[in-house]
């Protein structure tokens, strides 16, 4: 098998998309014991409340989502991952598993055995460097999601979780920045920007009554996904696009 077939030939793009990576970096990836795993909508990948897996997940197609529960069932969906993100990277050294993550389209990742994992990013100093910012640049986007249901009205809310999802599949290769198929329900949707699906219904109608999006299903497409970014209170400056670091001297 060439390096670029090879499944975490896709974790070698990743991780230099995040900083520069030696051949010895790059060999000792792919070197890395894993098994490939499908998961169909809507399995738990991971559960609130079990102890740390042998393994950590890394995405090669399909969508997932991350959640928390609290004590009344209600749910708050905290991100959406896609081809080429970690699932569960933090747990990497954490032991406990402290929210759960479901499928939400038919899911291929590679389950990277945890162990060799932790010896690599402590033994490649340029591995543990990239999985660092990799795991910043999340701890960014979730700041982003607070701000968003926390202080933005629901119209703003659902646009820039459009915009956001459109902006990460064009980064990854998965769209051509038009539109994309969203599997998220009205009712998923809504527990992702603090709304209900009533209120998610009214508010993507409002949005197409604006020509911001046109619906077909679940496909959303946009004429114009600058105009929407305006709408949305946009910028991308917390996904650090640009981030690509060379390692220090």
């Amino acid at each position: 098998m060439s390096p670029d077939d090879h499944p975490l030939s896709k974790l070698v793009r990743k991780l230099e998309s995040r900083t520069t990576l030696g051949s010895a970096d790059r060999a000792a990836i792919l070197a890395l014991p894993f098994n490939e795993r499908t998961y169909e909508a809507p399995a738990y990948v991971l559960r609130e409340g079990e102890p740390g897996k042998k393994h950590c997940s890394f995405v090669l197609s399909g969508l997932a989502f991350r959640q928390k529960l609290a004590a009344t069932g209600a749910r708050q969906i905290v991100s959406i991952h896609m081809a080429g993100d970690f699932l569960d990277l933090q747990h990497l050294f954490l032991n406990r598993a402290d929210h759960s993550i479901q499928a939400l389209s038919r899911l291929e990742t590679a389950e990277i055995e945890r162990a060799a994992l932790q010896d690599v990013v402590l033994r490649q100093p340029a591995v543990g460097r990239a999985m660092w910012i990799d795991a910043l640049i999340d701890a960014s986007i979730f700041r982003e999601w607070i701000l968003n249901v926390g202080r933005r009205d629901a119209k703003v809310r659902v646009a820039h979780l459009l915009c956001e999802v459109s902006v990460r599949m064009e980064a990854a290769g998965l769209n051509d920045g038009q539109g994309y198929h969203l599997p998220l329900t009205q009712e998923q949707l809504g527990d992702a920007v603090g709304l209900t699906s009533v209120h998610v219904n009214r508010t993507l109608k409002a949005l197409a009554e604006l020509g911001l999006i046109r619906r077909d299903k679940r496909h959303v497409r946009f004429d114009d996904l600058e105009r929407l970014k305006a709408a949305a209170d946009f910028s991308a400056l917390y996904l650090h696009l640009d981030q690509s670091v060379p390692p220090l001297e």
